[in-house]
């Protein structure tokens, strides 16, 4: 597959002749797409190659195009880096539609979601440290060690705790699910494979995959477009829609810019920013095309996945 093929010229099919959903699906006749920084560090390159393919793919079908700040980790959001972020998708040519909407004001949907879920009996308090999870873990899955359950069936109390979600429980209760990629096709939903997921974080008002389901329901989003590097996590995504009963979206998992050892571009580590690309007097709107052709700077390349 070419990098290309990640942002089509045309939708291959509209959203209101998808097929239908077991549980709740969206038909909405307008696609509507989101990019979703975190603002604790620059955007990079392969931030922009991750906005431009929800553009173009909004903007192919003559939709809507949304941004959202994930901003709810204050142990990791950075003062500032919000309005840098505007103008750096400004600066690829970028527009969206609407006003931009930060996850620090939508604390009360996150928790509205959890209390329906303890309602359900779904959710239990856990203390475990990670490196405690890390020593009893006899499995791993794909955020790291799968949770034993030590706290399941104890009486915590919920003072400083996480909250996770009773997988056994969640899935018994759900059946079976399915969802639709846009690349990959249908794929079963098999969430197991993560355990008992934390969904209310003791350091923020909610964990990733609770916060990013609630809110892309909440801002009726029908194509999900991010990074080939959370595919595994849809699967979770997809069991929260069932048990919240939510609109279901479909998925599109695009290729990620890669490293010359195959790492993904990582703030972390210090890939260039497009700030600075910007302050060296690179045109934003001809990079954007390059990525967009697949023209990627040296070292760096689309990766496999």
């Amino acid at each position: 597959m070419r990098p290309r093929q990640d942002i089509p010229r045309i939708i291959h099919k509209r959203a209101d002749r998808w097929p239908a959903s077991p549980r709740c699906p969206i038909r909405a006749r307008v696609i509507r797409t989101r990019f979703a920084p975190s603002p604790n560090g620059a955007l990079h390159l392969g931030h922009a190659y991750a906005a431009i393919v929800a553009h173009d793919l909004a903007r192919a079908a003559s939709g809507e195009f949304l941004l959202r700040i994930e901003d709810i980790d204050p142990g990791r959001s950075r003062a500032g880096l919000a309005e840098a972020m505007l103008d750096d998708l400004g600066w690829l040519g970028l527009g969206w539609d609407g006003a931009v909407v930060r996850q620090s004001q939508r604390c009360d949907l996150y928790a509205a979601a959890a209390e329906t879920l303890k309602a359900m009996g779904l959710l239990y308090p856990c203390r475990c440290s990670r490196a405690e999870v890390a020593a009893a873990a006899k499995a791993h899955g794909p955020d790291g060690p799968v949770y034993p359950g030590t706290c399941r069936n104890r009486a915590i109390p919920p003072e400083r705790a996480a909250w996770r979600l009773d997988m056994a429980g969640a899935r018994a209760r759900a059946g079976p699910l399915f969802w639709d990629d846009a690349i990959a096709g249908r794929q079963q939903a098999t969430p197991e494979i993560f355990g008992d997921v934390v969904l209310l974080r003791r350091d923020a008002p909610a964990s990733y995959h609770l916060a990013v389901t609630v809110d892309d329901a909440a801002q009726a989003i029908t194509l999900v477009t991010r990074g080939a590097d959370l595919f595994a996590a849809s699967h979770v995504h997809r069991l929260l829609q069932a048990l919240l009963d939510l609109p279901v979206p479909r998925w599109h998992h695009h290729r990620l810019l890669v490293e010359p050892d195959g790492r993904k571009l990582a703030k972390r580590r210090g890939s260039p920013a497009l700030a600075d690309l910007r302050r060296c007097g690179v045109d934003g709107r001809a990079l954007a095309a390059d990525l967009r052709a697949g023209r990627f700077p040296a070292g760096i390349s689309s990766g496999t996945a």
